[in-house]
């Protein structure tokens, strides 16, 4: 490291004001504060706190707490492929049949996403910003699998433009980048977005698997998917070859669905990682269960819809519910920000992503538009608890007065 320090020294003068390439000023000061922490901290003392942490070296947490989720959805990838074209395969080739399909589309994020961002810097003379380190990884883990790149690139897009940059980058935005990406997707190309072919890969990648059809009875419908379609009684939910879905193999992500979203178990490996260092709330995931319990209570209660007699655990499995609470409903810039907001919003979020499975039946997942309607009123929600806050300590100054 040593050795690498010096050779960035060496070669930082011709990157800074006056150099060959000044003009490239921003993106060396990207690639050297994401190899080294800044040596540029606050000189007072006081009320600013000095760590050896910084907003690259958090993102880069994030990125390994969601690595067994994207490690786990790339082999489930390579798995319901395998199982849809009827073919038995080794665990490293399903492995790599996954890998190779999802990596274009990490690489078509980053690459669209970052470029905007290193454009933008350099036309503003600013340093580049680090929020899009995680977005760039989450936008493929919440998309089906057969999403066409040319698609994730215009999404892409336009969320950084018009969802981050407009309001003034990272920090600023108000909706969560990554699910404003899903969302244009999903309205702008419903038919790439939804339906069940879209969560299994038939074709073959870089020369690897593929087949013109599915094998006989094989279906790519997923346990949401297939609760609304039914009609009368809750069904019993299948699996892709037709026989019954176990609540273990759900847990564990054996299962159609995006790729980062489908194991549960995984997701919650990442979860403690975020709360052990710190970085995501708690609050908002516990009350967001809490939100859901509470919601499929009353609709289990009436019962009138198999949507309504979905019970609360299978809302927690089945879907992006975890995977959306555990890393994009506590995105500090999108989420509430005062302590008792946060479990306020997060009981919402629970609540919404009931309310609208179980009653808008064209859309079954309802994580995507509960967290960003959330995001909404996430200012309005920290607003009234200050407002709270301050009520009750005027009111202890004049008991005090008064006495």
């Amino acid at each position: 490291m040593n050795a690498l320090r010096k050779q960035i020294d060496k070669i930082k003068p011709a990157f800074t004001k006056g150099g060959r390439f000044s003009a490239l000023e921003s993106v060396f000061d990207g690639f050297e504060t994401f190899l080294f922490v800044p040596n540029t901290t606050s000189k007072r003392r006081g009320a600013h706190v000095h760590d050896a942490i910084d907003s690259k070296r958090t993102m880069s947490v994030v990125i390994f707490a969601l690595l067994p989720a994207l490690l786990f959805g790339m082999y489930n990838v390579g798995l319901q492929h395998n199982i849809a074209v009827g073919v038995e395969a080794s665990f490293w080739s399903t492995f790599f049949y996954g890998f190779l399909s999802v990596l274009p589309q990490i690489i078509v994020s980053y690459a669209v996403g970052l470029g905007i961002e290193f454009i933008i810097a350099q036309m503003k003379h600013e340093e580049i910003q680090e929020g899009f380190l995680v977005t760039g990884i989450l936008i493929p883990m919440i998309i089906p699998v057969e999403t066409p790149l040319w698609m994730i690139a215009v999404a892409t897009a336009f969320a950084v433009v018009f969802a981050k940059e407009v309001f003034g980058g990272t920090g600023y935005n108000v909706f969560n980048v990554a699910l404003i990406t899903r969302a244009f997707l999903f309205f702008s190309y419903p038919a790439a977005m939804s339906g069940d072919s879209v969560w299994v890969r038939l074709s073959s990648t870089f020369g690897l698997g593929g087949a013109e059809k599915a094998v006989d009875g094989f279906s790519g419908a997923t346990p949401l998917g297939q609760i609304a379609a039914a009609k009368g009684m809750l069904p019993d939910i299948h699996n892709t070859l037709g026989g019954p879905l176990t609540d273990w193999d759900a847990f564990l992500g054996f299962l159609p669905g995006s790729v980062g979203e489908v194991s549960t178990l995984a997701i919650l490996i990442g979860a403690c990682i975020l709360i052990y260092t710190g970085i995501a709330s708690y609050k908002i995931m516990v009350s967001g269960v809490v939100g859901v319990f509470a919601m499929a209570a009353v609709f289990n209660a009436i019962g009138a819809t198999p949507a309504m007699q979905v019970s609360a655990l299978h809302h927690l499995i089945y879907g992006g519910f975890a995977f959306g609470i555990v890393f994009m409903a506590t995105d500090p810039v999108t989420a509430a920000r005062t302590e008792a907001g946060k479990w306020v919003y997060g009981f919402l979020i629970g609540v919404m992503v009931v309310f609208i499975r179980v009653l808008n039946a064209g859309y079954a997942e309802g994580m995507m538009l509960a967290i960003l309607l959330m995001n909404t009123f996430a200012p309005l929600i920290d607003y009234i608890v200050v407002e709270r806050n301050t009520q009750k300590r005027l009111k202890r100054l004049s008991a005090k007065a008064q006495n």
